[in-house]
């Protein structure tokens, strides 16, 4: 992970929970089991805070990111664990923009942090490659790009519609980002950067990422830095992603890279994330969504959460525990204790019990 946040003037970290949508509570609770088992353990200075926003609240009374809330989580809180969200009852979507963008855009957290391996042979989908193939993380922009919400409609549902989202990348938001890879990669001893853009058809824009590359690479002459174009670069990791150590790319170009790479390490419920500041309050997700037609069913797998609950451990100033969860999540595939999507025989509750125990 990147650099933690400080401990708080009372010696207490303060990480707030947000359950979420569909399956979200159903992993969620998993992942704040392990959490309060290692505080147990442990003894770590942590108060889990959990948050009353989702859709229940917004079907409720129409609330989705109130500004008590969003000063809660900037002023006093040092992380926030969140849950898928999305609920067939509100078709918009609009509460949970309004979560997501409160938290993504309203902290700055512009390092979207996306590892991408793979546990066990088995989960490898590729023939002739092995787990050991792919071990590589993505770094994707979080806070511009496509998804910065610019553009709009005319003349709507005419034959005649017209409909413009602008693709935004400044030069500070490019380069902080691209700066970020290769500080991590040579925190960790990785010898090679990778960086995805569309520069041959989208010169403007994504020829500031070309550029602006090759211009921080200079600082890191101990890192190879390779370009690749995003559609080369999917290629590649579905013939053979064992190349692969660190790759940045926009927002866009890191939503799917990252859905592509969650393919080769077991599926989405293998798939953790963390939305990073440096130093600031960040927030850490599972990646795969609200899946509705499966909530409350005890099918959904709760490992992507443990994983990330592993990655803000790692955030807030213990790194050991991101190893040590990321080895016992080894072990429960390895031994079957496990939910069905990566070859087990249990429900949601069962796996985060067997993990548990295994603390």
């Amino acid at each position: 992970m990147l650099a933690s946040r400080p401990v708080a003037r009372n010696g207490k970290k303060t990480v707030a929970v947000i359950a979420g949508d569909g399956i979200g509570p159903e992993v969620v609770r998993v992942g704040v089991g392990v959490l309060e088992r290692l505080i147990e353990l442990r003894g770590y200075p942590i108060e889990i805070v959990p948050l009353d926003v989702g859709a229940e609240r917004y079907l409720r009374d129409g609330t989705s990111w109130p500004p008590a809330i969003a000063r809660f989580v900037r002023e006093q809180c040092d992380a926030v664990l969140l849950g898928a969200l999305g609920d067939p009852r509100v078709p918009d979507l609009g509460y949970a923009r309004d979560i997501l963008f409160g938290l993504r855009q309203g902290l700055d957290l512009y390092c979207n942090i996306r590892p991408v391996v793979c546990l066990h042979d088995r989960l490898m989908p590729l023939r002739g490659r092995r787990a050991a193939d792919c071990n590589f993380v993505v770094f994707r922009e979080n806070t511009e790009g496509i998804y910065a919400g610019i553009g709009g409609t005319l003349r709507r549902d005419g034959i005649d519609e017209i409909a413009i989202n602008e693709d935004v990348n400044t030069r500070r938001g490019v380069e902080r980002i691209v700066r970020a890879a290769f500080d991590w990669a040579r925190r960790h001893g990785k010898r090679r950067v990778h960086m995805a853009d569309k520069s041959n058809a989208m010169p403007h824009a994504h020829g500031l990422w070309h550029r602006c590359f090759f211009e921080v690479a200079a600082d890191y002459p101990d890192i190879e830095a390779r370009h690749l174009y995003i559609d080369a670069l999917c290629y590649e990791l579905v013939r053979d992603p064992s190349p692969f150590e660190v790759i940045v790319t926009c927002n866009l170009f890191g939503d799917i890279v990252t859905d592509l790479g969650a393919a080769l390490q077991g599926g989405l419920g293998m798939a953790a994330s963390a939305n990073v500041h440096p130093g600031r309050v960040s927030m850490f997700e599972p990646v795969h969504g609200s899946a509705p037609p499966l909530a409350g069913r005890d099918l959904a797998n709760p490992f992507a959460t443990v994983l990330s609950v592993g990655m803000m451990l790692s955030h807030l100033g213990w790194p050991e525990e991101e190893v040590r969860l990321v080895e016992l999540v080894r072990n429960a595939i390895e031994a079957g204790r496990c939910t069905p999507d990566v070859g087990g025989s249990l429900g949601t509750r069962a796996a985060g019990e067997a993990l548990i125990a295994a603390l």
